[in-house]
């Protein structure tokens, strides 16, 4: 399998990386700042999993430089989504599936309306990892997963090439038979830990040790739970709590990346992820109040 990975940051690199080192052909596609950065200090996965230097890695900075490519895997934040559409289109034009594993829900559609429905397949990560001045990655913790699976009857066949190819690698991967719900999951989690997190400007612990700061997560998961129903998604309350306590279960100093973006006086995510949830529920009727609450608050720091 041909793949191509847009967005060479610290989940990209990680999972590209790791095929590469199974044998796969991976192909990086930069901008020009970033080729420049791994040009001259190449590309490296320090994990507790295992180190790996790639050698010789294939960086472009222009889709039209690839022959020929049968999957793309999405690494950029949803800030940066609408930039990657006219290459994606490029891409797709050589026959390739599309798998992004952005945060949020609303990138799907998008990316369907833009590419066509078949085009693009389910698909999401749980990584703690960061890119460190020389542009390797710094993966730290047990989670490397990714996540994949069809939305369409047509992606059944490139889904299970992907497992075939992901199953030798250094990484947690699973090919979901209902990727829908466990696209839901994971935004019904970020919401909560990125937008408390970052609001409270706080580090996990100090709010879980605020029964009412905690209680605004609590909150939000079940927002995300009933917005998932009106999408006739099946979350349950067993999903909330299973939620709960992996947030409970977190270092005390863990955060989410939105909130280290915050401390770094980055762009962040707030509008792809919480307003995307007070955007879907708004047109489903649905009230979500501790969601739009946090919206609000973030709402001020989105641009740095």
């Amino acid at each position: 399998m041909r793949i191509v990975v847009i967005g060479a940051g610290a989940l990209g690199v990680y999972f590209g990386a790791r095929w590469i080192e199974v044998g796969a052909d991976v192909t990086f596609l930069v901008r020009e700042n970033r080729a420049g950065q791994i040009k001259e200090h190449g590309i490296k996965i320090n994990s507790p999993y295992g180190d790996y230097v790639v050698g010789n890695p294939k960086v472009i900075t222009d889709p039209e430089e690839v022959e020929a490519v049968d999957l793309v895997l999405v690494s950029v934040k949803g800030y940066h989504l609408q930039g990657t559409i006219e290459q994606l289109k490029a891409l797709t034009a050589k026959g390739a599936y599309v798998l992004p594993v952005l945060n949020g829900m609303e990138h799907i559609q998008i990316l369907q309306d833009a590419l066509g429905k078949e085009s693009v397949i389910g698909g999401l990560s749980f990584i703690f990892a960061t890119l460190n001045d020389k542009g390797h990655v710094e993966h730290s913790g047990d989670a490397h997963q990714l996540i994949f699976g069809p939305l369409d009857a047509s992606q059944k066949d490139i889904c299970s090439k992907m497992e075939e190819i992901a199953e030798p690698a250094v990484m947690d991967s699973r090919n979901s038979a209902d990727i829908s719900r466990e696209l839901w999951k994971k935004y019904m989690f970020i919401n909560a830990l990125s937008g408390v997190t970052t609001a409270a400007n706080l580090a996990i612990g100090p709010i879980r040790d605020n029964k009412e700061t905690f209680h605004v997560v609590e909150m939000i998961l079940r927002e995300m739970k009933m917005l998932a129903n009106a999408y006739s998604v099946r979350l349950m309350e067993a999903d909330v709590e299973a939620a709960r306590q992996n947030i409970s279960k977190l270092d005390p100093d863990a955060t989410s990346s939105m909130h280290k973006d915050r401390r770094k006086g980055l762009t962040l995510e707030v509008d792809h992820l919480h307003g995307g949830a007070v955007r879907l529920a708004e047109a489903v009727d649905l009230d979500v109040p501790y969601t739009r609450a946090i919206l609000g608050i973030i709402k001020p720091f989105e641009h740095g």
